[in-house]
């Protein structure tokens, strides 16, 4: 299943309002246009009142979509591994509800988190439900998300005894979280099964595109409070991403992204105006010299500060 080396992802959760749906729509068509065609969502992104309202968005805008790169179109969701899925029935119904709600057969169908850390007991059955999925011709591939080397070899194997191929494995990856491929080593183990490894939060939730300084605005609550933590660790790293974006005449997110993409992984970022799609953009067709990314590999390595690990990343 082709994944290209880009995609958008696209979370719609809190403070979001119908009047961002036409904006969402022109940044989907121009992604699309530009060459980007892989776009990723979950089936709680949108919940309550929302109701799997990203998936429901998507799924509009793919079909109403006409241009260039149509027939690329492939459209990622991840099932949540809440407390009350405990069987493989569960997950087979929650894809038919996801795809119901795209409007389309799913291309990509992720499990959103391993139950590792609090219920490593439930993970098998929707690993099952997964298996069944692909089996009933309902997806056309599998993917993870936060499992770590060890939990990702018992989940391989456990489906490959079936035949079901795990195609790629979403962990949080950028310049500010390391830790899945430097010290975790997903990125030797996902290239020795053969699965892709897509980066999340490749911007480090925008702390790395230079729009954020110490003693400037920030946002407001518990992310403001994390980007007050983080800031005044991380200069000498966004510093040198600066000098290497004036070299390059790019913005410090072109190079955050690009230097996704020369390790190897899928980034997916978000966007929700027109201008942010076009930025990102701007992260393909170019690479940073190997210089340039040991330079980039060495400020991040110094940094005094990491960005938070996601809680369900298991090992």
């Amino acid at each position: 299943m082709g994944c290209g080396t880009w995609a958008w992802g696209n979370r719609l959760l809190w403070g979001y309002d119908p009047s961002m749906d036409e904006e969402l729509r022109a940044v989907f068509n121009r992604c699309v246009s530009g060459g980007v065609t892989l776009f990723d969502t979950g089936d709680s992104y949108g919940t309550g009142r929302l109701n799997g309202r990203s998936e429901s968005l998507l799924g509009e805008f793919a079909q109403a979509y006409t241009g260039a790169n149509q027939e690329q179109i492939c459209i990622a969701t991840k099932l949540a591994a809440y407390p009350w899925r405990l069987t493989r029935g569960a997950m087979v119904k929650a894809g038919k509800a996801s795809a119901e709600r795209l409007g389309r057969p799913i291309d990509l169908v992720q499990m959103h988190w391993s139950t590792a850390n609090y219920a490593p007991w439930q993970e098998n059955a929707l690993l099952d439900g997964l298996g069944d999925l692909f089996e009933q011709g309902l997806v056309k591939g599998v993917g993870l998300s936060n499992f770590g080397p060890q939990r990702l070899r018992l989940a391989h194997q456990r489906l490959a005894a079936r035949g079901v191929p795990i195609a790629t494995l979403q962990v949080q990856y950028s310049l500010l979280s390391t830790y899945p491929v430097t010290e975790l080593g997903l990125k030797e183990v996902c290239d020795e099964l053969g699965i892709r490894l897509i980066a999340y939060s490749p911007l480090g939730l925008g702390l790395l595109t230079g729009k954020y300084a110490v003693g400037g605005t920030l946002p407001k609550g518990l992310r403001g409070l994390v980007f007050r933590q983080l800031l005044p660790g991380i200069q000498p790293l966004l510093e040198g991403m600066g000098a290497i974006a004036t070299t390059r005449q790019k913005t410090p997110a072109q190079i955050a992204l690009n230097w996704c993409i020369c390790k190897g992984t899928i980034p997916i970022p978000g966007a929700k105006t027109v201008q942010q799609a076009e930025q990102n953009l701007g992260a393909l067709g170019w690479q940073l010299d190997e210089g340039e990314v040991a330079e980039l590999d060495r400020l991040a390595a110094k940094s005094d500060k990491k960005m938070v690990q996601n809680i369900f990343q298991s090992r």
